[in-house]
């Protein structure tokens, strides 16, 4: 039986996690959108850091040829000429691993590189870079440096081609600095262990299904909650639903009224006790105080670890669609205006256009979740210098419908989240997001990609077009009619 580098990483987040992985991984939850997302850009940060290494050879033998890969880096090692390889793979007591890139510094003596797609050193690498020094020396290679490669999220992009020396950041990580070879012997030694048992751990549920990632068996081990558990209260700290269920409390409706809480908290419980919503006073005045013509706006955007445009950095939104409803007086009738990026160039400039466009002599332009539209607008004024003013005039109407909500509305159907896909079902029923074909952000994001794509099939492309902008559209009409439903509380 061998640990991967990756398995062994798994171990140590949870050992049911890497039981469950070579034992049971038919449990597994799917694959969702983000995490596609997540390792895609994994892959292409990994082959933009590649040229920084001219002259590197790639391990050809895929992932289910270890053995011809193994056999292969030990050709290459031989040749000195070969400066860099890339996919490099050892093999020390039943423990193997593929490094991103391993570098020939000096005669025999090699440096390890690890490729991040992150833009900082974060804590838990330390291992993922300790098992593979400890492999690697196992395996006779003499290993000076162990560095990690990641992205600088001060690069600026020129838009022509990555400047790969100042694109990533090189930080050496030393011995002295990361996990002993003591603990890692003493985790193979229990992983191996585990692994030989006929039963996975009997590992309660806990912080580790979350961190440092979520896990893939999280479904499997965390089945869905009842609607009304302690853990469901909006904000609650894990102490003191701790607290709660040694109690022997698991519902909020037996929650006691002495029971320390915040008053939005005691809001949410007593909404869940009557099964009825709970609206504070304060919503008529929030409401009252809009200003026609109201702009109801939603923002679609990607923000690719590679930057995708001129004066851009790792991780910028890249804006591609909006969405706008607008009514200028009451009972007046409801418009709507949409744009929708369709091929590869840099949509920015036509995105904001139209939309200044479009919300031009708002009174207000309501939103959920102000900063993310805040924040784009933002970039958008700092690539944008030309429109700078136009977009201050937007961002100064906006009106925030989640901050509104979290401050005066709850309702049992909420399950302690303020997210609009469970906040607009609560109220409008007939709303809901699961006969759209985009559900969601990510999953947005993604099928524009697809939809830009010059490979894509003209039928396929009108397929995809129509369900972006029905998700889109679906967004701000759901801005509408939960402000109308909520009027109707007040």
């Amino acid at each position: 039986m061998r640990i991967s580098k990756s398995r062994f990483v798994a171990g140590v987040q949870c050992l049911k996690r890497l039981y469950l992985q070579v034992h049971q991984p038919e449990l597994a939850d799917e694959l969702d959108q983000a995490r596609i997302t997540v390792i895609e850009q994994g892959r292409q940060v990994g082959f933009a850091a590649q040229k920084a290494f001219p002259g590197g050879v790639m391990i050809e033998a895929g992932p289910s040829e270890l053995d011809r890969a193994i056999r292969q880096t030990r050709e290459l090692i031989t040749k000195s000429s070969v400066r860099a390889i890339f996919e490099a793979t050892f093999q020390h007591d039943n423990v193997l691993v593929r490094t991103d890139v391993l570098q020939r510094s000096a005669r025999s003596r090699y440096s390890l590189i690890e490729v991040k797609s992150a833009t900082k050193f974060k804590p838990y690498y330390a291992y993922d870079l300790a098992i593979q020094r400890h492999v690697l020396e196992g395996a006779g290679i003499d290993l000076g440096r162990v560095n990690l490669m990641h992205l600088n999220r001060d690069y600026v992009y020129d838009g022509k081609e990555y400047d790969v020396s100042d694109l990533f950041v090189v930080v050496e990580h030393k011995p002295q600095e990361g996990i002993s070879e003591a603990e890692i012997s003493d985790r193979l030694k229990e992983q191996f262990k585990i692994l030989n048992r006929p039963k996975p751990p009997d590992i309660k549920p806990g912080r580790q299904c979350k961190d440092p990632y979520v896990c893939e068996f999280f479904e499997h081990c965390n089945p869905d909650l009842p609607e009304d558990h302690v853990s469901l209260v909006p904000s609650i700290g894990e102490a003191k639903v701790q607290k709660l269920l040694a109690a022997g409390i698991c519902s909020i409706k037996k929650i006691p009224a002495d029971f320390p809480l915040t008053e939005r908290q005691r809001w949410a419980v007593e909404s869940v006790k009557t099964s009825k919503p709970f609206i504070a006073n304060e919503l008529a005045e929030e409401l009252d105080g809009l200003k026609h013509p109201l702009c109801f706006m939603d923002f679609e955007t990607v923000s690719p670890a590679l930057p995708r445009f001129a004066g851009m950095a790792p991780y910028d939104h890249v804006p591609f669609q909006w969405s706008v409803h607008r009514l200028e007086k009451p009972g007046a009738r409801l418009e709507h205006f949409e744009f929708l990026a369709e091929n590869s160039s840099d949509p920015r400039v036509p995105f904001t256009k139209s939309l200044c466009e479009t919300v031009s002599g708002a009174g207000n332009i309501i939103v959920y979740n102000e900063s993310f539209e805040y924040s784009r607008l933002d970039d958008l004024a700092r690539w944008l210098p030309p429109y700078a003013s136009q977009i201050k005039k937007v961002k100064v109407k906006l009106w925030d419908l989640l901050r509104v909500i979290r401050r005066t509305v709850y309702h049992p159907a909420f399950c302690g989240s303020f997210s609009l896909k469970l906040v607009v079902p609560a109220f409008l029923p007939e709303m809901t997001y699961e006969d759209l074909e985009v559900a969601e952000g990510t999953a947005a994001g993604l099928v524009w990609a697809q939809f830009i794509d010059s490979a894509t099939p003209a039928k396929q492309k009108a397929h995809l077009k129509k369900a972006l902008l029905e998700y889109c559209k679906h967004d701000t009409l759901a801005l509408v009619k939960l402000l109308e439903r909520l009027r109707k509380y007040v």
